[in-house]
């Protein structure tokens, strides 16, 4: 009797070279292939670019049948499926966006065998009607894309995703794939006893992504911060995040005043022109968008070069999640993060007034405090970050405190000072109060309260005023000072920081200094360096050609091509069908659709 399951094993190699044009799988990707097609459940966290979506793709197209994808967000949805429909796959998508009569019409097609994938909101999905008409169909493979919605330990929980829970009975024999770029320990553990009762494989890719450049800078006037940072990315696509709607748009339009194609994005604009800024981002190059972390799952476009935070996030996850957007073609991309004191007790006072119970607002206030970490972290960045999801890293070379290593400092009088300060003046104001009576500054609140009278006054003279802010940031980021997040943000004293004050132990702190910065280096230059100038010419004009294409069938960009496909395609100039089907990513049906565009522009360039 012929063995089905090695043809199966064997069909993967097939399916990914002639429908997705690539010679073999990237790191990762074959495992969870494989136990997917050997029926087993899966869990799979592979950092953002890594190509989570082929590893369910492929499986889809070999196992035959139907294959459903729960997708949290219509743009991420249309993205894949006009991905795989240049590709010549089936795919077809159910969901608000579309008219009651293209969904009957995409219904039908299903139902009679046609579609391969079809992807679903779990909204839609986890009704009684979709899944009994979905009992009648072979469903064959089941994938929950950025699965940590269903974890109210993740960053993005929603409510409406812990119903995918019931998948697994209604559909007993059915394989589930549950992709996400963003799960630490205890959110992986809790997706896993959802959807899978934690009988599920579980992958764990890793976490680095070593093209990024990771920085932090204390904020001290936010709008030049952003505005030195983005001109050094001028004509570069990227992201700005911020924390509310307001700002939002305030950001958007003092860049667009200042030269930058800059777009908001937020749940409260209208939905036709948040879609139309989205369109122009994810098409039209240069474009920044300005955004709330609204626009993090919806996109996936590989060229962002840069991602800047004007405000915090509320966790390392999330964090990891919105810096993920940037570089995913694998090439050199700069992010930036903002913080203070003000933006720590604004993310303090957020977790507590959520409606959740302690325990979870316990994880959340210890999921920031890794984040204040990160921020004030004295040496390489990204080990600390990696630490945080469990990995183990050497000095990265490519972050802020590698590239420009901080000057630790004994501070342990000047913690002692500042804690005396705190404790002298009642424990109840905030650190702008604190630095001036530090400083002996004599404001009207110094003078009304007495304080210009206390033996703490003036003694810290000698440093300025950010450097005495930083000291306090980091006393916090210690655990030695504890931020009032119910009240307006007063400094009050932990229990290590009384041991510091009566001698115990010692401080080390890092120096704010105000350093050179690099001279901007452009991403798009660097990802072409290594092209000839007859070379680069070409892949200029093989863009103008991949743009048109991608408007004429209203797609982003990069659905029609990669740029890695384009620069294959500069240097080896190809003058065949056959040598164009050697091409990065060129499968059967970009070969019958794209060739002979592609083969004119580069015979004539």
């Amino acid at each position: 009797m012929p063995d089905h399951r090695s043809d199966v094993f064997a069909d993967k190699y097939r399916i990914l070279k002639d429908v997705f044009g690539f010679e073999g799988f990237r790191p990762g990707q074959e495992p969870v292939v494989d136990a997917l097609l050997g029926g087993s459940h899966v869990l799979a966290v592979m950092p953002t670019g890594a190509g989570k979506s082929l590893c369910f793709q492929v499986p889809a197209l070999v196992l035959g049948g139907l294959t459903v994808v729960v997708s949290p967000l219509v743009a991420l949805m249309q993205d894949q499926v006009s991905a795989l429909q240049l590709a010549g796959v089936a795919a077809e998508a159910i969901n608000s966006s579309r008219s009651r009569a293209d969904n009957v019409a995409t219904w039908r097609r299903v139902a009679a065998g046609q579609v391969r994938l079809l992807y679903l909101a779990p909204e839609r999905l986890m009704t009684e009607p979709m899944l009994a008409a979905l009992r009648s169909l072979p469903v064959r493979l089941l994938a929950v894309d950025e699965a940590h919605c269903i974890s109210q330990w993740g960053p993005s929980f929603r409510p409406e995703y812990e119903d995918l829970s019931r998948l697994k009975e209604v559909f007993v024999d059915v394989p589930i794939a549950a992709m996400t770029a963003t799960a630490d320990a205890a959110t992986r553990d809790d997706i896993a006893g959802k959807l899978f009762a934690g009988d599920a494989r579980m992958f764990v890719t890793g976490f680095d992504r070593p093209n990024i450049r990771l920085a932090v800078e204390p904020k001290r006037d936010g709008k030049r911060q952003l505005r030195r940072f983005v001109k050094a990315h001028e004509g570069e696509s990227g992201i700005v995040y911020c924390l509310s709607r307001a700002k939002t748009e305030e950001t958007a339009a003092f860049l667009a005043a200042d030269g930058v194609r800059a777009l908001p994005y937020h749940a409260g604009m209208d939905k036709a022109d948040r879609a139309a800024n989205q369109d122009t981002f994810v098409t039209e190059p240069g474009t920044v968008i300005v955004a709330t972390i609204a626009f993090g799952m919806g996109i996936d476009k590989p060229d962002v070069r840069f991602v800047f935070h004007t405000d915090l996030p509320g966790s390392l996850e999330s964090y990891y999640q919105e810096i993920g957007r940037a570089g995913r073609d694998g090439k050199p991309a700069d992010v930036c993060l903002l913080y203070g004191l003000d933006a720590i007790r604004m993310r303090r006072m957020f977790i507590d007034q959520e409606d959740t119970g302690d325990d979870h607002k316990r994880r959340e206030h210890k999921r920031l405090d890794a984040l204040i970490g990160y921020c004030e972290a004295p040496e390489c960045r990204r080990r600390t970050l990696l630490a945080y999801f469990g990995e183990t890293s050497e000095p990265c070379g490519n972050c802020d405190t590698c590239c420009d290593p901080v000057d630790l400092a004994d501070g342990t009088v000047e913690a002692q000072q500042a804690l005396s300060a705190v404790l002298r003046t009642g424990q109840r104001y905030g650190a702008a109060h604190i630095v001036d009576v530090l400083r002996g500054t004599a404001t009207d609140k110094v003078a009304a309260a007495g304080h210009d009278a206390l033996p703490t006054f003036g003694v810290g003279s000698g440093h300025g005023r950010e450097e005495w802010r930083s000291i306090l940031r980091q006393l916090v980021a210690a655990g030695l000072l504890k931020l009032d997040i119910q009240g307006y943000g007063g400094l009050t004293i932990a229990p290590p920081g009384r041991d510091l004050l009566r001698g115990e132990g010692a401080f080390r702190y890092r120096r704010e200094t105000v350093r050179p910065k690099r001279a901007g280096r452009s991403a798009a230059g660097a990802s072409t360096a290594a092209l000839s100038s007859e070379d680069a010419a070409l892949l200029d004009s093989l863009k103008a050609l991949r743009r048109q294409l991608a408007q004429e069938r209203a797609v982003p960009a990069y659905v029609v091509f990669s740029d890695r496909s384009l620069e294959d395609m500069a240097r080896r100039r190809p003058r065949t069908q056959q040598e164009f089907a050697a091409i990065h990513g060129v499968g059967a049906a970009k070969q019958r659709d794209f060739a002979e565009p592609f083969l004119q522009a580069i015979a004539a360039g």
